[in-house]
């Protein structure tokens, strides 16, 4: 159990379980992926890095085995963070190097830019995908330390795994961030600011999308009452029809838009019977979503229980 402090306010003490409550409320924001009984957890900064580096192997099409190795990698050379300092000109996630031919130094540091530097240089392993990740990373980093990247790869493993779709509700993040009231007015697509970041974000991250949730001067039914979409805060994204392979790609995106909550300001993510809410519950991880589905068809039911989609809804 943790350990009980007590909060005082207005001559009220409370008591609050260090663990389980104090380190939200002091803003310890963190995310957490748990696969097959071994858990890792990041900063912000560090999930958002990881996040990118798996969904762009998604949107690659490349194995999870390659989002394991570049994971590990970036864990060596910059605690998945993206540095502008490193030996000698090296910079950014991959510790890449301008004067090697890896780009210029705006390129590097652009997250993006050299996660698929890496990828690009990581293809071109003939057999990569059956090599042992420090052999397979040292062939694209040429490091002086070319053992190194296998102290990192059980910790890339779970990360990629759940990063990539490959394990289910298997991450998730604390936070606790409260953004400021933000515009309501919709723009020609009938989405917020907030919302068409989130739409423009994701499909940079992960290529084009099946999207719905949202028209032209805003959406009037079809919705549960309440619902974000009529406000224009909410996207759909379709993963069908429902298979194992659709459901890998759900929690993959699912999984990147928690990673990315904080900057992009989300609010709410459900997909298949579960949600994940920002704020005092984030910590509680993916909850089970159950809606009342007693005199729906079974097509219906899926849909009502998001496990045909990934709702995605930000802060007002």
């Amino acid at each position: 159990m943790g350990a009980v402090v007590a909060l005082v306010a207005g001559g009220i003490v409370t008591w609050l379980s260090v663990r389980d409550t104090v380190g939200p409320l002091l803003g310890g924001d963190r995310c957490t992926a748990t696969v097959q009984g071994r858990t890792v957890e990041l900063d912000p900064e560090q999930a958002e890095n990881a996040a990118l580096i798996a969904a762009i192997s998604v949107r690659r099409g490349m194995p999870a085995r390659a989002a394991t190795i570049a994971i590990a990698t970036a864990y060596q050379e910059s605690k998945l963070t993206n540095i502008d300092y490193g030996d000698r000109d090296s910079i950014g996630l991959f510790q890449q190097r301008p004067s090697q031919g890896w780009g210029t130094r705006a390129q590097i540091l652009d997250p993006e830019y050299s996660i698929n530097a890496f990828y690009d240089a990581l293809v071109g392993v003939d057999g990569y995908e059956s090599l042992e990740v420090t052999v397979a990373a040292q062939e694209v980093q040429r490091s002086g330390f070319p053992d190194a990247y296998a102290d990192h790869e059980a910790d890339a493993r779970v990360l990629a795994s759940a990063l990539t779709g490959q394990s289910w509700r298997a991450f998730h993040c604390t936070v606790t961030g409260d953004p400021d009231r933000a515009s309501t007015r919709l723009d020609s697509t009938g989405l917020t600011t907030r919302a068409a970041l989130v739409r423009d974000d994701l499909e940079a991250a992960f290529g084009p999308q099946s999207l719905g949730g949202f028209a032209p001067g805003g959406v009037r039914d079809g919705h549960m009452k309440g619902s974000a979409h009529y406000d224009g805060r909410a996207v759909d994204i379709f993963f069908r029809p429902i298979s194992r392979q659709s459901r890998e790609g759900g929690w993959a995106l699912a999984h990147y838009l928690v990673a990315h909550a904080d900057r992009l300001e989300i609010r709410t993510v459900i997909y298949d019977g579960r949600i994940w809410t920002s704020g005092w519950r984030s910590g509680d991880g993916w909850r089970r979503y159950t809606p009342d589905t007693s005199t729906a068809s079974p097509e219906t039911a899926a849909i009502l229980e998001h496990r045909d989609h990934v709702h995605v809804d930000v802060h007002e």
